[in-house]
């Protein structure tokens, strides 16, 4: 003889983090978003926190396409491009930080780029290119 459980439905709270969130709630957080604009430091740290890349992709792309080899670029190549740039130069910025916290300074200098350049195997390529 089978016996037959009757689940209790359960109601999503807020600590739970597998919820679903409804469409209703996404439209009704946009639409509260739009309302509490900001403008200043704050409002470009924002928008910049939301945007998928922090270059410009249309100056990204016409770099792209003063190359003569390059005939088409589409959007995801563009991208993409974008992306790696961000990447690289936030890893070369954190490399040249550290000197700089070495010589007890919040600022980047040419020296900080320089010696980043000439400690990491990787970036062997960019020697002399700051002379």
């Amino acid at each position: 003889m089978a016996a037959t459980v009757a689940a209790a439905p359960v109601t999503p709270t807020e600590a739970d983090p597998d919820r679903c969130v409804s469409e209703e709630e996404i439209r009704g957080n946009e639409a509260d978003e739009e309302n509490n604009q900001q403008t200043g430091p704050v409002a470009v740290a924002n928008i910049m926190q939301h945007r998928p890349s922090k270059l410009p992709l249309s100056r990204i792309k016409s770099l792209m396409k003063s190359d003569p080899d390059v005939s088409l670029a589409s959007q995801e190549s563009v991208f993409i491009i974008a992306k790696a740039t961000e990447l690289f130069v936030e890893m070369i910025a954190k490399d040249a930080l550290v000197y700089a916290q070495q010589g007890k300074r919040k600022t980047l200098q040419r020296k900080d780029l320089d010696n980043a350049i000439e400690a990491i195997d990787e970036l062997a390529f960019l020697e002399g290119t700051l002379d």
